[in-house]
Order: C-alpha cells, then sequence, then structure tokens
C-alpha cells in the first residue's frame, strides 16, 4: 500500500557509508524544514531511507544502488539520471517525479506511485512494478524487458516501452498510448493500436490502446535498441 506522504518524516533512519554523503544527510536531517535536500551526484549506497521526506529532493546523478526508500515521499523529486538498480522503492509516493535517464534495473516498486512521473530513457529492466500506479505517467524509451507490471493501473498513459517475452503484465489494468516495441529473437518490432493491445491482453492485462500520443517525446527521440 502506497505511503501517505503526511506519514513521512524529515529523518534518516541510517545514515549512507559514505563520510561526504552522511555529513550531507546529518545536516539535511538536523535542518529547518524548509530545507530542500540536495544529494547531487553523492554516494548514498547503504543508506535506509524508509519513510523519510524527500518530497521537492534534488537527488541529480546520485548513486542510489541497493538503498532502500520504502514508503518515502519523492513527491516531485528530481532523480534524473540516478542509479536506483535494485533500490527498495516499494510503497513510495512518486507523483510527479522526474526519473529521466535514471537506471531502475531491478528495483522493487511495488505499489509506488508513479502518478505523472515522467521517465525518459530510463532502463528498468527485471524492475518491479506490480501493484504500481502508473496512471498519466510519460515512459517514454523505458526498458521494461523482464519487468513485472502485474496489477498496476494506468490511464491514459504514455507507453512507449520496450518489452520482451519475460515482461509479466497480467492484471495490467486501464488505458494506454502507444506505439510501444517488443523483441522478436534479435529483432525490435513496433506495435500499436489493436495489435499492441492484443499483445497485452493476451499475456492476461485488461488494457485499452487508445492511439499515439503524438509529439510526446522529448526532440530527437528514439526507442532504446535492444542489447
Amino acid at each position: 500500500m502506497t505511503a501517505d506522504p503526511r506519514d513521512c518524516v524529515r529523518r534518516v533512519r541510517s545514515l549512507p557509508l559514505d563520510k561526504k554523503a552522511a555529513a550531507v544527510m546529518a545536516e539535511w536531517e538536523s535542518s529547518g524544514a524548509d530545507i530542500t535536500l540536495d544529494a547531487t551526484c553523492l554516494d548514498l549506497t547503504g543508506a535506509d531511507f524508509s519513510r523519510a521526506d524527500f518530497a521537492n529532493g534534488m537527488l541529480f546523478d546520485a548513486v542510489l544502488r541497493g538503498v532502500r526508500f520504502t514508503g518515502a515521499d519523492l513527491y516531485r523529486a528530481h532523480l534524473e539520471g540516478s542509479d536506483l538498480s535494485r533500490a527498495d522503492l516499494s510503497d513510495c509516493w512518486l507523483a510527479k517525479a522526474v526519473l529521466d535517464e535514471a537506471l531502475l534495473r531491478g528495483a522493487n516498486l511495488e505499489g509506488a506511485n508513479l502518478g505523472s512521473a515522467e521517465l525518459y530513457q530510463v532502463d528498468a529492466t527485471d524492475a518491479n512494478f506490480r501493484n504500481c500506479r502508473l496512471n498519466s505517467a510519460m515512459l517514454l524509451s523505458v526498458q521494461l524487458r523482464g519487468a513485472d507490471l502485474s496489477h498496476a493501473t494506468v490511464d491514459q498513459t504514455s507507453f512507449q516501452v520496450v518489452m520482451d517475452d519475460r515482461t509479466v503484465v497480467e492484471g495490467l489494468e486501464g488505458t494506454v498510448f502507444g506505439p510501444a516495441h517488443v523483441t522478436e529473437g534479435d529483432q525490435l518490432r513496433e506495435i500499436s493500436g489493436a495489435e499492441l493491445e492484443r499483445w497485452l491482453n493476451d499475456r492476461g492485462a485488461r488494457v485499452r490502446v487508445i492511439g499515439p500520443l503524438h509529439d510526446a517525446a522529448p526532440a530527437g527521440a528514439a526507442v532504446v535498441s535492444p542489447t
């Protein structure tokens, strides 16, 4: 169940291992409520930020591998370029967060709220999105190979993603804009409209494709090619 942001506090359960990062986090923890977190480019590995209030925080290019954010408030947080591989973001409030070019490989986002979040050129291979709310989110050139989206909800969600036969969509429900891409051997094939709807629903989803969202991607955007 997604955390209520009102329950989040200005507290760090466990400081990161890096001394510089630990000092920054300790200073933020003891500062006034009007001070926004700036952890840009810091190595925050080893930290436990469960239930922390990082709303509007700046975590550009931060190293967050394996960090625990369970139930944290990351509303409107800036996570562009950050490495969240294997991080625990379960039940997080990530509404309107910006995760462009972030790494989410193997991350756990079960039960998180990513409503209206922005994800452009994100690698979410093998990530867990079970029971996520992805309503009105922008997923543009997002790698979802091996990802689990079972029982997630979508509502007018931009779904320009790459999927493969390991991607789980059973119980995924709502409406999306295409097109998406699926891997077939070493090939990447674009599917949209009725074909995308059929691909998803044949795998247990209950999704209606409402057409491509023209001009959704930034200028020059390209779908990530298979590796």
